[in-house]
Parts: C-alpha cells; structure tokens; sequence
C-alpha cells in the first residue's frame, strides 16, 4: 500500500502509526507545511519519506488531516493531482463546507468525507499514538457520491482500526457536532480563562486545581490554528448551542440566588443520566 499523510500532526500521524502496524510493507510518506514536523515524523518513524503533491498521483490512500480552513483550499488541489484509482480521505471536523467545495469537481467520486472522532489535546508529530481509532466513531458523510471500489479500500481500513461507522449527511453532522464537541471546547477554554483571570497566582491553581478541574479544562489545551477555523466554519451551529448553553448557566445561577436548592438536586440527578449515554464510549488509550 502506498499511503500519503496531509498533515502529520496528531491525527494523521496516528493513523499512519496504524496503518504501519496493519500493512508493515507500506510505504508512508508524508506531507506537511512545517519542516519541522517533517523532520519530526522521519526521526520517530511515522513516516518513510517526505512528499510532495507529485507524490500523489501513485497513492493508493490520501489521509488528509489539517485545519479546516487549509483543508477547504487544498483538497480540491489534492483531488487535481491524485490518480484516478487513488481515495482521499479526510478528517476534518466540519464537513458541510468542505462537502460543498468538491461538489462539482471532475474526480468527486475519489473523495470520501469522514471526520473520526478522536484526538486528545495535544497537537503535533510526538503527540501521535496507536491505537487511537480503535473503538471510535468515523462519521461518513455522502457516501454515495464516493466510487464504491473505492470507499471499500478506505472501509476496509477503518474496519481493521476497529472503528464505528456511522453515516450522515453534511448539514447534520455540522448541527450535532457543535453540540457534542465543538460546545465542549469552548466551555474548556472560557473556564480556563475564567480561572486564569480570577486567580492572578498561578501556584495557587496548580496547588489547588483537583481532578475535576483538571479533566474539565484539558480541552483548553488544543489548538487554537485548529479550533478557530472549526468555530468560524460552524459559526451558526456553535452560535446556537452556545445560547443554549448559556441560559441553562443563567437558570442555574438564579436557582442559586433563589436558594432552590431542591432544584438545584433536580438539575443535576436529571442530569446524571448522562453517564448512561456515554458509558459505551471507551477512552483515549496513552
């Protein structure tokens, strides 16, 4: 298999770990806008050599896997320079947009949109791990617009990944993950900023931050060059869920004020059911 990783940071750079493990005689190279990852992802053996988009006429595989802004310029880029038997696959976060730039391009049918949901919070080649789609959802969208010997050699892959399929269209996707990942990641970074701002000594929150805060904030730690292009991608459905958000926040503070405190039980053992939901959702192997 010849693969070709589009950004080796986290998410590319795992994906090729696996595919090595999976297809040892594959040959990985790598393309990146930072030299240093490069060089990075070569010394620690994620990748065999380094590309360029002449590389990509004789891929089998193209894993693209940057930011959501690069990605809606480049893949129709990508998509010019790829081989008619070649899939391209991405990782991106949003999918409408991006759905939406390849709609009339002439090798449409050599791109599946996907959009993995995995990661931690950290970002870069060194923060690649294995094992890190094994049990997780890959949400695929307009399949039928992919050719199907195609989509069976990327299928294929992610079933050996141990990965959960689900199909979706763009606009739905974009709705339920402002929701469920896109609205958690502000919440992280604005209760950080919220402590930082408060808390001016910087030992107290280190000595007196316990594991709640802790696994509450760890979001806070993304990237920004990766989660600013979500948000303004996404801008109406984060826009949405945040109104939501913030007058659930508002009607607990005036339980509060009001000393409802019955209520306040109410809010939260109602809420509790939360762990029913996700109990099937295994955590990120380190």
């Amino acid at each position: 298999m010849n693969l070709v990783v589009v950004g080796v940071g986290l998410i590319g750079g795992s994906f090729a770990k696996d595919v090595k493990k999976l297809y040892p005689n594959a040959a990985i190279a790598g393309i990146d806008k930072s030299e240093t990852h490069l060089e990075e992802a070569l010394n620690l053996g994620i990748i065999d050599q380094k590309g360029d988009y002449g590389t990509l006429s004789n891929a089998d595989l193209v894993f693209v896997s940057i930011p959501v802004n690069a990605l809606v310029l480049e893949l129709p880029k990508i998509l010019d320079a790829v081989g008619d038997d070649t899939v391209v696959v991405d990782a991106g976060s949003t999918k409408n947009l991006i759905c939406e730039v390849v709609e009339n391009h002439p090798k449409r049918r050599n791109f599946l949109a996907c959009h993995p949901i995995a990661g931690t919070e950290f970002s870069g080649p060194s923060a690649a791990i294995n094992g890190l789609y094994e049990g997780k959802t890959n949400i695929i969208c307009e399949v039928e617009k992919t050719a199907f010997k195609l989509q069976e050699r990327a299928l294929e892959i992610f079933q050996q990944l141990k990965m959960r399929i689900r199909y979706m269209n763009p606009q739905a996707h974009d709705k339920h993950i402002a929701y469920v990942s896109h609205l958690s990641h502000i919440s992280s970074f604005m209760l950080g900023k919220t402590v930082i701002e408060k808390e001016k000594n910087e030992r107290d929150i280190f000595d007196l931050a316990g594991s709640g805060f802790e696994s509450t904030v760890r979001l806070a730690k993304s990237s920004p060059d990766m989660w600013t292009p979500i948000f303004e991608q996404n801008k109406a459905n984060v826009v949405e869920s945040l109104e939501e958000y913030i007058q659930n926040l508002e009607q607990f503070k005036e339980l509060l004020l009001g000393n409802a405190y019955e209520d306040v039980y109410q809010e939260m053992n109602n809420t509790n059911r939360i762990k029913q939901i996700l109990k099937g959702i295994p955590l990120t192997k380190k």
